[in-house]
């Protein structure tokens, strides 16, 4: 059984910073690669960062400059360092995972587990 649990929410004033965790346990045999979402009241999920097994970063432009995602393989842990907080950035943030039981090169880069989510609240 793998589980996804995210931490470091919070309630922040516009322009501050929260850097949410997520920690990896569990029947992990090959991790590849590893995302955050969120979802604000009232709208879809949406994609706010992706990393690859080996590193490589992707951001959805509007995150760009503000949000680093990282990982720290040895710790099964991914992180999201969020600056310069908008009140529209409000929303619950998942972490998301593609964990397999066979090598990295079965690796699709689909998501087959996800964290119950964390609250990000920013006020003005």
């Amino acid at each position: 059984q793998v589980q996804l649990v995210e931490s470091g929410g919070g309630s922040v004033q516009a322009g501050g910073s929260l850097k949410l965790s997520c920690a990896v346990s569990g029947n992990i045999i090959t991790r590849c690669g590893m995302g955050w979402y969120r979802q604000a009241p009232g709208k879809q999920r949406e994609l706010v960062s992706t990393i690859s097994r080996t590193g490589t970063t992707t951001y959805v432009n509007a995150f760009k400059g503000r949000f680093t995602i990282s990982q720290d393989r040895h710790l099964n842990t991914l992180f999201l360092e969020m600056n310069s907080l908008k009140t529209e950035d409000t929303a619950v943030y998942y972490c998301a995972a593609e964990i397999l039981m066979g090598s990295p090169a079965s690796c699709g880069g689909k998501y087959n587990y996800w964290g119950q989510g964390t609250q990000v609240t920013v006020s003005s």
